[in-house]
């Protein structure tokens, strides 16, 4: 078979951070003779080089080049790209992890839209990721039409021969931003981009030991020095105007600007804070016009402006007023409507502790400011007249694999005086809507946590939905919808909102029943349970006694539990009793009640469950002390 994908891996010294790179790019879901797996070996001093020998000797899929160390890895991936045989080149660093399904589904999407690259959503554990970028699949992308720009990082899918019609390679040699230079000119080049973001492909790891290449402190000079490279780029394929401007100003945002803003530039030491800011200043001065910081948010804005004249002490101020900037989340109610979930909210931003404040009258204050209060003070009005547009978003992240999805947010924007009348407060009131039967954006059974993220005045914030609210309204029941049980709940440790979807054993809340609870006439029982069932669906009953048996039910709208028993079947016996709530389904649970059916002469009655005998209950002690040690072991390798 022609190999399919070739992925390049290149290597240096990552110790065991490289198991799970290996382990996710051998249980791939394309077949195993349609991709091959190149690691390109760069000197490391480690024990990695036997691993990956070892590794290619049992598989056919593996092979491993060894060369001397080249300080970075553009030469490693160029080697890599020479050696492979695949149609598509994937780039993986040896830190990070793919999807099971990643390679399959790029390269059948990058086939079927005829991609020279293919961007795969990724997903940030511990480290940030392009957020916008992969709110819905883009077939048919460019600069143009996406925010290509936002994501930068090298590990896409790119079509090899596309590579070899170009001519691109990586930059070479110890330096930094290579993978802007390549990625940047592979999107001015490329016939097609296609995003693909239903499903998360990449992993990024941020290594407990924070030894990614990436979170090094850099040298100013010479970061900058390879960032002019990617510019150089920019300006070699396009046309003085908008769309340069645009380009450029991804690099102005994200690799000047948020630099010098808040908590972390403070943090860093002072000699080293005035060597960026002059390196910033040198490229703005020297690089960009107008237009390319004039469309940045109001926050934004307002450091570029500062950094351009050269106002090092200001951009230190304006620094120290804004890291006192935070955002505040309510949650008003959660509740099931119909078949799906609504979650209502309420979000603000706060400065220092308390509600931030926004002028409530209009004004004309000076462009570019003269000091950090008139700064503050345009910033202020700046933001009120963008409010109308202001929309906040409810992400459910799963605790798993921090894979995040979007879901639809009916805001209303509420102006509240504050003080005096001058000032006013800009609280974005939002109603969630997640919808169990949309596996595009809830995809997996397990725990998702809630997030609301606002972009109001140029910041961006993310909190968890939480605390519970503080008129103590308790979650809503479980609802069964779609063949799906899903949960929610506020959390123990943060009382943040959070869904159990497919897993939920006790707090379902079916241990309360009662034999009171339990309704029998003849052969037919029912009892009213507390879930949300918003169409009639089936369900199972499992009776355990002397064999066992499976009887067909019926959740009824309500909750209501409905089945028919066999009763000649049965008789004499006293029959413990779970429940299935999604029969049919893969991996299924039935959920043990604590309700017993006794079947004798006069009929059918309900009766507490007999309590296990004493060595079940302590055999059960021993595995729940087992299941809890075993689960602080794992946190700690995490």
């Amino acid at each position: 078979m022609p190999v399919k994908v070739s992925v390049i891996v290149p290597v240096y010294n990552p110790g065991p951070y490289i198991e799970d790179c290996v382990a996710s790019l051998l249980r791939q879901s394309l077949p195993p003779d349609e991709y091959e797996v190149i690691f390109v070996d760069d000197g490391s001093t480690d024990t990695t080089p036997a691993r990956l020998d070892a590794l290619a000797a049992e598989d056919p899929r593996v092979r491993v080049i060894h060369q001397e160390n080249s300080g970075w890895s553009g030469k490693p991936r160029n080697v890599g790209i020479d050696a492979a045989r695949g149609e598509y080149l994937m780039f993986v660093d040896n830190d990070d992890h793919l999807g099971d399904e990643a390679l399959e589904r790029m390269y059948a999407y990058g086939v079927a839209h005829g991609a020279d690259v293919v961007v795969g959503k990724m997903v940030g554990r511990g480290r940030g990721v392009p957020v916008e970028l992969f709110r819905v699949n883009r077939p048919k992308a460019n600069v143009e039409n996406a925010p290509l720009i936002d994501s930068l990082t090298p590990h896409k899918m790119v079509r090899r021969a596309f590579l070899e019609r170009t001519g691109l390679r990586f930059p070479e040699g110890r330096r930094r931003l290579e993978d802007h230079v390549f990625v940047t000119e592979a999107y001015l080049r490329a016939d097609n981009v296609s995003v693909l973001s239903d499903y998360v492909c990449y992993y990024h790891v941020r290594r407990d030991d924070d030894a990614n290449a990436g979170f090094q402190r850099f040298d100013p000079v010479g970061y900058f020095k390879n960032l002019r490279e990617a510019l150089d780029v920019v300006e070699r394929y396009t046309e003085p105007g908008p769309l340069r401007d645009r380009l450029f100003r991804r690099w102005l945002r994200v690799e000047m600007v948020e630099r010098l803003r808040g908590g972390r530039f403070l943090k860093l030491p002072e000699d080293y804070r005035r060597e960026l800011f002059d390196e910033i200043h040198a490229v703005v001065v020297e690089r960009f016009g107008p237009g390319v910081a004039a469309p940045l948010q109001p926050t934004q804005r307002v450091v570029a402006a500062l950094v351009a004249d050269g106002r090092y002490d200001d951009v230190v101020a304006f620094a120290e007023w804004e890291a006192g900037v935070a955002l505040t989340v309510d949650p008003e109610d959660v509740r099931w409507q119909g078949g799906v979930l609504r979650i209502a909210f309420a979000a603000e931003l706060t400065h220092d502790g308390g509600p931030m404040t926004f002028p409530a009258a209009g004004g004309s204050p000076q462009w570019p400011p003269a000091d950090v209060g008139e700064a503050v003070r345009w910033l202020g009005e700046d933001t009120v007249g963008r409010f109308g547009k202001a929309k906040p978003d409810l992400l459910l992240r799963d605790r798993a694999s921090a894979a995040q999805y979007f879901h639809p947010v009916e805001v209303v924007r509420e102006t509240v005086p504050a003080g005096d009348g001058s000032r006013v407060r800009l609280v974005l009131r939002g109603t969630a809507t997640v919808d169990p039967a949309d596996r595009a954006v809830l995809p997996a059974d397990g725990l998702w946590d809630a997030y609301v993220r606002v972009g109001l005045g140029g910041w961006t914030k993310e909190l968890r939905l939480g605390p519970a609210p503080r008129h103590d309204r308790p979650a809503p029941p479980a609802g069964v919808v779609a063949g799906r049980v899903v949960l929610p709940y506020w959390t123990d440790r943060h009382a943040g909102l959070a869904l159990d979807v497919g897993r939920a054993g006790k707090r379902l809340g079916l241990g309360r029943l009662t034999a009171e609870d339990v309704r029998v006439a003849g052969e037919r029982i029912g009892v009213d349970l507390p879930l949300h069932v918003p169409a009639r669906t089936g369900a199972l009953l499992r009776l355990t006694g002397t064999g066992s048996h499976d009887v067909p039910a019926v959740l009824a709208s309500g909750g209501r539990l409905e089945a028919v028993l066999p009763v000649a079947d049965l008789a004499g016996r006293t029959w413990r009793t779970a429940l299935c709530l999604t029969p049919g389904v893969e991996g299924a649970r039935f959920h043990p009640l604590p309700v017993a059916l006794r079947v004798g002469p006069d009929g059918v009655r309900a009766v507490p469950a007999p309590r296990p005998g004493g060595v079940r209950r302590a055999a059960r002690r021993v595995r729940r002390a087992l299941h809890r040690l075993l689960g602080r072991a794992t946190a700690r390798r995490r």
